[in-house]
Order: structure tokens, then C-alpha cells, then sequence
């Protein structure tokens, strides 16, 4: 792959315009690029050239180094991202220097097989999650008292989660009205005495429509008694 003179003017607008865009653009590393020239790359970033003259950031394998637009020229369409390969073939042959790089990308995996051994210790750590998980499910389940007033009728339930325990049964509305008394709500217990007086008045009329029919049917008794 033939790397070209640098970049112009306008290549560094096109990629500048390709990064605003969200794309990567590839570059070739110039013969000025020394060792690595060329090898493809990704430009990343485009910093501030007032700064530095190497303001051109380029990836290069899993470096992100700076470079000058003389150090780039823009890939040709049919060139890949292979950084690594063509380092061990064509760049020990053609100078010494190359060494210099091949020995700092193997010093950093060093540290790396020795940073291996304390995660064998972090290994050992699920175990406590596991009986904090094991403790939840010994709760016991919500428990729900249902005290209902339906058709003249007061009854009371009990559930425990999706469990019945107790199905609707029928209760006198003195207990009813022990049960709420237990709630210090008073808007409860006024509802609930509304409704004991609403059934005490119907009742006490239902009594008195029931006496006076029976003292009806005593006086026909009474009548027929004495036509014997």
C-alpha cells in the first residue's frame, strides 16, 4: 500500500466533516510517520490545530496516538484495519527500531497475568450473595382482614397472600362495631353507626307493623272464641 504526502486542506475538512457525522474516516501513515508508515489507521478525534501541529488522533491498533496531517493520507477504498500483521514481517527488516515498540506492547501483559491472581479472591465472594438471596424467601406473606357490610348483612374474611383463610362468614353487627371500634378512624366509626341506626330504625318499624297485625289476629281470636 503506496501511503501518500499528508493530508490537504480539504482532506482534513472531509474528515472533519466525517467525524460530525458520526463516521471514523481511515488514514495511511505517511514515510514521516517513521516505522509505521504504511499501516491504516482510524482517526478518532480532531483537536485544536492552533494548539499543536499534531492534532489529527489517530487508532492505531489499541493506541490512540496524536499525528500531523504530513504523517496521513487518506486510505485508498480497498484498504483494511490490519495493523498488527504487517508489523512483525516487513518493519523488523527494515530498520532495528522496531524493536523498540513490539518490547512496550509486551511489557504491559505482564502486569496483566499478575493482575489474574486477586481475581481467583473476588471469586469467592458470591457465596455471601447467595445466603443474603436465601434469607428472602422466609417472610411470611401479607395477611389481609376484611370487614364488608352487603345486604343488611355484615361478614369478615382473612387472606394471607393469594390464600384464603377464612371465606366470608356472617357476624352480629355488635361485633362489627367491637371490630371497628379497634381502627381510630372516626369516619369509620360514624359510617358504621349510620348504618347500625338505619337497620335499628327498620327493624323498630318492622316490630311495630308486626304487633300491631298480631294484635289484629289476637282480637279475631278473641271474637271467635266468644261465638262458640
Amino acid at each position: 500500500m503506496d501511503a501518500g504526502q499528508g493530508l490537504s486542506t480539504s482532506e482534513v475538512q472531509s474528515i472533519r466533516e466525517a467525524l460530525a457525522a458520526g463516521r471514523k474516516p481511515r488514514v495511511v501513515f505517511t514515510a514521516s510517520a517513521g516505522q509505521i508508515a504504511g499501516q491504516v489507521g482510524q482517526v478518532i478525534e480532531l483537536t485544536d490545530p492552533e494548539v499543536s501541529d499534531e492534532f489529527v488522533v489517530v487508532r492505531f491498533g489499541r493506541d490512540e496516538l496524536p499525528f500531523s496531517p504530513a504523517d496521513l493520507a487518506v486510505a485508498p477504498k480497498g484498504a483494511t484495519r490490519r495493523v498488527v500483521e504487517p508489523k512483525p514481517e516487513p518493519e523488523p527488516q527494515e530498520s532495528p527500531a522496531l524493536a523498540a515498540p513490539e518490547f512496550v506492547l509486551d511489557t504491559p501483559r505482564v502486569p496483566t497475568q499478575r493482575q489474574e491472581e486477586p481475581k481467583v479472591e473476588q471469586t469467592e465472594k458470591p457465596p455471601a450473595r447467595r445466603a443474603v438471596k436465601a434469607v428472602k424467601p422466609k417472610g411470611p406473606a401479607g395477611l389481609t382482614v376484611t370487614l364488608a357490610y352487603a345486604d343488611g348483612e355484615w361478614t369478615v374474611a382473612a387472606q394471607q397472600g393469594t390464600k384464603a383463610l377464612a371465606k366470608p362468614y356472617v357476624v352480629k353487627p355488635a361485633e362489627a362495631l367491637k371490630m371497628v371500634a379497634l381502627v381510630d378512624v372516626p369516619g369509620v366509626q360514624e359510617a358504621v353507626e349510620q348504618i347500625l341506626g338505619t337497620e335499628r330504625a327498620e327493624a323498630e318499624q318492622q316490630a311495630q307493623k308486626l304487633r300491631a297485625e298480631l294484635a289484629e289476629i289476637e282480637a279475631r281470636l278473641a271474637e271467635l272464641r266468644e261465638a262458640r
